[in-house]
């Protein structure tokens, strides 16, 4: 009879470690949350040598960073794809709010790990200031929707408001209370758009002056 060997690692023949050490954390942390991320947990995931990460990683504070910007980019993918179906310059905002709350809801780990990569970070995330991330993706609708691209601090404080609008209603829209609302309208997407239509509209709507006070 053959002798039992104990198991051993499986050697990593993928090429590409750090996207798979990456990948397997995005696993655990969406199947067990962030308490079950430790390096050899994800090690043990991604099915390689518990000292293969430390390649790559110098602890786990580095690979929930990457782990952040890789969610990054998924959301920049997800608001570039909103934002090619909108049907009109006037209905690319709502999509891209409907896009921004839908990717939050369906990966609520990875979301909140997003912003907690970056909290205490100089920029929120790291790659909004380039030319092609979520947030300028943003701030460029905001553009081609009528904002005047030399008025940077208007812009700018329209783009931060239009952001915090999606990061709100992604906050709340789980709340039992809007599952009334939700119904009358025809599901959780038709509430999002609604919202976000309703913002569009009462943006563009001119405030009237207040009267003299007596």
């Amino acid at each position: 009879m053959e002798e039992t060997q104990a198991a051993q690692p499986r050697p990593y023949h993928h090429g590409d470690l750090s996207r798979a050490l990456v990948d397997a954390a995005r696993r655990l942390l969406e199947r067990e949350g962030p308490t079950a991320l430790s390096l050899r947990a994800v090690a043990r995931e991604a099915g390689v040598s518990p000292a293969a990460p430390y390649h790559h990683f110098k602890d786990k504070g580095e690979l929930m960073a990457a782990v952040a910007r890789q969610g990054w980019d998924l959301l920049n993918e997800t608001l570039a794809q909103a934002k090619e179906r909108a049907a009109s310059v006037r209905a690319r905002m709502s999509e891209l709010g409907v896009a921004y709350v839908t990717f939050a809801r369906q990966n609520p780990a990875l979301y909140r790990v997003m912003y907690d990569s970056f909290r205490e970070k100089e920029a929120l995330p790291d790659r909004m200031g380039e030319t092609d991330s979520a947030f300028c993706r943003v701030r460029h609708t905001l553009v081609e929707a009528g904002a005047d691209p030399d008025d940077w601090i208007g812009l700018e404080l329209a783009s931060v408001a239009a952001w915090c609008a999606a990061h709100g209603l992604a906050e709340m829209a789980g709340f039992a209370q809007f599952q009334r609302l939700k119904e009358a309208l025809g599901g959780e997407e038709a509430f999002l758009r609604g919202v976000f239509d309703h913002l569009s509209v009462y943006a563009r709507t001119p405030r009237s002056p207040s009267p003299d006070k007596p």
